[in-house]
């Protein structure tokens, strides 16, 4: 059972190695490593980008998108002026491209951010944004192998819509067996007490609108 201080990245006791410094539960371990056997027969080099990140790893990403020292993405991509934005306009903002600190799927240990190392240009960085992964992008031949195969192995993409929340996220793979459970049991009430003595940048803004915010980007039950 996955505990509150685990849903939330305060926690790494749910977590096993998968490569490098990449960590994931047991579970999906195992299962993204028997997909990457089945994408390295098809010729694909596929690697984790980014797998579990602690809520201070989050937090720190989210402060600096708020106070503008790190760049911020509009809905196309483009980076973002947030100077004269609103504390509530910035979250609106910021919340398309990256989570709340204490609900990041990335802490559930279920999820990971894949590429392959392989079809990336030589001197190119990865960026982790929908074009590299479109038709024309150099990892569009692995995306449509994922779409193909990654439910044959329990993963599936939680971002796929381009509405009002989550920005869509081809990169982004949920295990299901974990990543459904976890997000049932993260609440609003689990988020705010993990937002105990921490300095969450828009706070203030963000409690009195929880609610909505866990339905457009915290929640993808019905999304897919």
């Amino acid at each position: 059972m996955i505990t509150p201080a685990m849903l939330t990245g305060l926690s790494t006791e749910h977590l096993a190695p998968l490569s490098g410094n990449h960590r994931l539960q047991p579970a999906a371990v195992t299962a993204f490593l028997a997909m990457q056997q089945a994408a390295l027969a098809a010729g694909f080099d596929l690697q984790p980008a980014s797998t579990f990140r602690d809520f201070d790893r989050q937090l720190a990403i989210w402060n600096g998108k708020f106070c503008g020292e790190r760049p911020v993405l509009d809905k196309d991509s483009r980076p973002l002026d947030i100077e004269p934005l609103s504390a509530a306009e910035r979250c609106e903002a910021i919340l398309r491209w990256s989570a709340l600190p204490g609900a990041s799927r990335h802490h559930w240990g279920s999820d990971l951010d894949v590429y392959d190392p392989s079809l990336l240009p030589e001197g190119q960085k990865l960026q982790l944004e929908p074009w590299e992964y479109e038709e024309g992008g150099y990892f569009y031949p692995l995306n449509q192998w994922m779409t193909e195969h990654m439910a044959e192995f329990g993963f599936y993409r939680p971002f796929t819509e381009d509405g009002d929340g989550v920005a869509v996220e081809p990169w982004h793979l949920s295990y299901r067996p974990l990543a459904q459970e976890a997000e049932h049991l993260l609440t609003p009430a689990l988020l705010l007490a993990a937002w105990q003595n921490k300095d969450v940048a828009g706070a203030e803004w963000l409690e009195r609108h929880l609610p909505a915010i866990f339905s457009r980007f915290i929640r993808s039950e019905g999304k897919e």
